[in-house]
């Protein structure tokens, strides 16, 4: 961390999406309601798939992990925003590090974890002869551990890079929660390498994973049209429809945000871009991916025979 003589900034102050006191109090209820659903959907998938053994397979695997770091990110930032809605929207310096630190951490971990999840998909569909060898339980532990600790080891290089900066003046962060791409214009210090490393992994965690991912869909896609009865096809493309859905949320904006960031672009519609995968899609995650998955519905209404319709999610599953 930097040290107080390297920085004259105790506190940044974070731009909320209105000062009118009417709007926020709409502002919050819709992010408080959409926390509640993004940390009680995910929840209940990892407590539905750790309790099922008909669930532990390599996919279901991943989705544990996948919503395990939806309820971290969301935790991360929400809480906050609903805290700074209420009262002065400001941030120390520690707090701002740490936000950024961790929340790096968990949605780089994510979008590498796409990958991962397209690369079972593919096995599963591609290589199903040699998907149990191929997506063998240590593998899938060599891979997530593999996503964890990519990810850990991009957002300390650049947690370090950040706090050697020095920051005295102006202290308005243009977003509603710390980020790297929106806290850089704000030093007075040089930051080209910041950016240069920012786009580095930008380009690594969402170009060049994302470009992984349409190459593992080529393939699916070729292997689905060669499925000679109309339901296998019907059943591949569901799952993969699903897939496809969530990583275009979440690739989209994180592309745009740090990808305009090295153009030298405004950062203005980075916020509403910050809303998707930050709060957005960790709420419809569960809805579009999970929930909506045949097994996963089983599995729940076996282990919550009493909810029924008359919830939430009732009438999806």
């Amino acid at each position: 961390m930097a040290s107080s003589n390297h920085s004259s900034v105790a506190e940044f102050i974070l731009q909320s999406f209105s000062e009118n006191p009417q709007v926020q109090i709409l502002i919050f209820s819709l992010f408080l309601g959409l926390f509640i659903v993004a940390f009680t959907g995910n929840s209940l998938i990892v407590i539905v798939i750790s309790l099922n053994p008909g669930l532990h397979t390599p996919m279901y695997f991943f989705l544990i992990n996948l919503a395990f770091l939806d309820v971290l990110s969301t935790s991360t930032v929400v809480p906050k925003l609903l805290q700074n809605l209420m009262t002065k929207n400001t941030i120390s310096y520690g707090g701002c590090i740490a936000q950024i630190y961790f929340l790096s951490w968990w949605l780089g971990a994510e979008l590498l974890l796409f990958t991962a999840m397209a690369y079972d998909r593919y096995a599963a569909i591609c290589q199903p002869l040699h998907y149990c060898t191929i997506m063998s339980k240590a593998a899938c532990c060599l891979m997530a551990s593999a996503v964890w600790a990519i990810s850990w080891t991009n957002v300390t290089i650049h947690i370090i890079l950040t706090a050697h900066l020095s920051f005295c003046g102006p202290n308005v962060i243009d977003n509603f929660f710390c980020e790297i791409p929106p806290l850089l214009p704000l030093s007075c210090s040089s930051i080209y390498i910041n950016n240069v490393m920012a786009i580095m992994a930008g380009t690594f965690f969402a170009v060049f994973n994302f470009l992984l991912i349409l190459v593992s869909y080529g393939f699916i896609i070729s292997s689905i049209l060669k499925i000679r009865t109309k339901e296998g096809k019907k059943r591949a493309f569901s799952t993969c429809s699903s897939h496809l859905i969530v990583i275009a949320m979440y690739y989209c904006p994180t592309i745009y945000i740090y990808i305009a960031l090295g153009l030298g672009q405004s950062l203005k519609e980075g916020k509403v871009a910050s809303v998707f995968y930050t709060i957005v899609t960790p709420a419809l995650n569960p809805l579009i991916y999970s929930l909506r998955n045949k097994d996963v519905k089983i599995a729940l209404k076996k282990l919550c025979p009493f909810l029924g319709n008359n919830w939430p999610f009732g009438k999806l599953i």
